[in-house]
This record gives structure tokens, C-alpha cells and sequence, in this order.
């Protein structure tokens, strides 16, 4: 891992420098979206194109980071907005599923992880976007209110709500909302 950032308190005057936030932005995009990476790169390129377009608008003691983080937060928000209206119904957790059926049954940790991953995306997307924020991203608190446009306490709620619901998903105290397969003897 390379040790500074380049945003944090930097003037950034070269747009190459969001470059560097690519590999970020593609994780919070592919964990909002229920880990569909079609369409995480696709919003990561959206939002790139925005923030290219709205480079010389800038404020230039910004923070670049939290700068593209928001925009690209903003488009995700624009487009489930959008989604909703046209009533559209994309089931993005069936590409995560296929993926995880080539786990073998055996292996502890496999299942654990994929427990994981169900029950992070059973998460609202409010909750599910702080804790890769906060959790992944390594975004401050603040930081992190400022990319979603609310409240710290806020942040901290979901924060907390969000860490509790995967603990009880973890522990068998949330009901799945898919059945396990059973095989039958």
C-alpha cells in the first residue's frame, strides 16, 4: 500500500489525480450495488465523467478524495431514485449468489465469508455505505458525513445499527431472507 494519500490537504490541479482513487471507488461502488461490478464500474465511470466535467469548479483546498467519493454517492442516490420511479426491479443479489455457489461446502471460513456478504447485503444501502466508508475506506466520521450529505449522529446511528444487524445476522438472530438448501435423503 503506497502511505499518503494525495488528497488530504493537498491542491490538486491535475485531474490524473483521481486516478488514484479508482481501486477505492470501485469497492464502495460494488458494495452499494450488492457486489455487481458490471454495474459498479459503470457508476465509477459516471461519476468519474462527472467529476472530470465538473474539474474546473472544484474548490481547490478541497478534499479530492471526499470530493469524488460524494459525487459518486450522489449518482448512486440519483440512479436508485430513478430505479424507483420506473418502477425497474434489477436483482444484482443472483450475480452475487452464482458467485458464491463455487464455495466449498467444507471449509469454514468460506462459509462464514458468504454468510458475511448475504447478510452485508441484506443492509439498507445507508448502512451498507457507512460501513464501507467507515470500515473499508477508512474515512473519518465526518468525512464520511460529508460524502452521504448527513448528520455525524447520523453516520454513527447507521454506523452502529449496521454493525449490529451482521452481528445478529452472524449469530443466527436475523432471519435470512433466502432459505437454505437442504438436501434431501
Amino acid at each position: 500500500m503506497s502511505g499518503r494519500r494525495p488528497s488530504q490537504g493537498d491542491a490538486i490541479t491535475d485531474p490524473a489525480a483521481l486516478a488514484a482513487h479508482i481501486p477505492g471507488l470501485r469497492r464502495f461502488a460494488c458494495a452499494l450495488l450488492h457486489g455487481d461490478r458490471e454495474r459498479a464500474d459503470d457508476l465509477v465511470q459516471d461519476s468519474l465523467e462527472r467529476a472530470l466535467g465538473g474539474w474546473p469548479r472544484r474548490r481547490l483546498d478541497g478534499d479530492l478524495r471526499g470530493w469524488v467519493y460524494t459525487i459518486l454517492y450522489n449518482q448512486f442516490a440519483s440512479d436508485q431514485r430513478r430505479q424507483r420511479r420506473r418502477a425497474l426491479h434489477n436483482s444484482s443479489m443472483e450475480v452475487m449468489t452464482a458467485d458464491l455457489a463455487v464455495i466449498d461446502g467444507g471449509q469454514e471460513q468460506a462459509l462464514e465469508h458468504r454468510d458475511l456478504v448475504r447478510g452485508f447485503a441484506d443492509l439498507p444501502a445507508e448502512q451498507r455505505s457507512v460501513l464501507i466508508l467507515i470500515g473499508v475506506e477508512d474515512f473519518s466520521y465526518h468525512e464520511a458525513a460529508g460524502i452521504l450529505g448527513v448528520p455525524i449522529g447520523t453516520v454513527m446511528s447507521r454506523l452502529s445499527r449496521g454493525r449490529e444487524r451482521l452481528r445478529q445476522f452472524m449469530n443466527g438472530g436475523l432471519a435470512r431472507r433466502r432459505p437454505e438448501l437442504t438436501m434431501a435423503k
